[in-house]
């Protein structure tokens, strides 16, 4: 293990703050980080679509979303969506980039339907990017902040920290088979962490030349680089003490509904009970 890639994650984790994006307000810093790259930087989507400067499409609500957030100023670095996906509700690379999914992919999707998802709109904010080669590309370093040495170092963690939180929900959900639309150069870097992601078809010019990649997260969690292991289990367990919170709310709120249904039988009460755990 390099002790020099250790301390940087040590680093990433004590300037960064990585959680599931559970609050209205959450998830709107999300969308506007999305706005502020895929409208304002890049041009993907007309501005005018997005009065609010909140980025959205009717994916959103069949996703999970992370925020990535700088724990001493509280701004809103990086964020990134995990969108599941059912028979009847394709994903976001079926529906804009279906044509560039070969056959063995589509098979490998409509026979994992229930248990696929795909990463999508992962975004790191333009004021935590630096090198000048980089400010046009989504996933660079910071640049234009006065920051320490050390936390601009560990800036560059963003988008590998998105992908691993990402992998948490996918693990969490039972979404183990994932899908994503990469630029060349992303699975090349996250290559170097130890995710190896397959190719799933060939490029396509959507919003810039990509091309569909696919993974099993289990793999993820298996070859990632050591180094990184520690910042995915502190993501992973942090993501799981939310999910179970977050899922024992909701439980709640629908036994509270039910309990203020007063002709609604018990069997009918445990009967949904049963079925929320399903």
């Amino acid at each position: 293990m390099s002790e020099g890639k250790t301390l940087l994650v040590d680093d990433f984790r004590r300037f960064f703050a990585v959680s599931i994006a559970s609050s209205a307000e959450d998830i709107q810093r999300c969308f506007h980080i999305r706005y502020r790259v895929y409208c304002e930087e890049f041009g993907y989507e007309p501005k005018s679509r997005f009065a609010d400067e909140f980025e959205s499409d009717s994916f959103d609500s069949a996703s999970h979303h992370c925020l990535i957030t700088h724990r001493s100023t509280g701004r809103a670095a990086g964020c990134v969506r995990l969108v599941e996906t059912t028979p009847g509700r394709p994903l976001p690379l079926e529906t804009f980039c279906g044509q560039a999914l070969d056959a063995s992919a589509l098979a490998l999707l409509d026979d994992n339907r229930n248990r696929s998802c795909e990463i999508s709109r992962l975004a790191v904010d333009s004021d935590f990017r630096r090198r000048a080669g980089e400010d046009q590309t989504r996933f660079g370093e910071p640049s234009g902040i006065d920051y320490s040495l050390r936390e601009k170092r560990s800036f560059s963690l963003i988008a590998v920290a998105a992908y691993l939180s990402a992998t948490a929900l996918a693990e969490l959900t039972g979404r183990n088979r994932v899908f994503a639309m990469m630029e060349p150069f992303l699975p090349r870097l996250l290559s170097r962490s130890g995710i190896h992601f397959v190719a799933a078809g060939s490029e396509i010019d959507y919003h810039g030349w990509r091309a569909p990649y696919t993974i099993d997260s289990a793999d993820v969690v298996a070859h990632m680089a050591p180094e990184l292991s520690a910042l995915y289990q502190a993501i992973h367990a942090d993501f799981s003490e939310s999910w179970s919170a977050s899922k024992l709310l909701k439980e709640r709120a629908e036994l509270e509904s039910l309990r203020r249904q007063p002709r609604l039988g018990l069997q009918a009460l445990f009967g949904t009970w049963g079925l929320s755990h399903a």
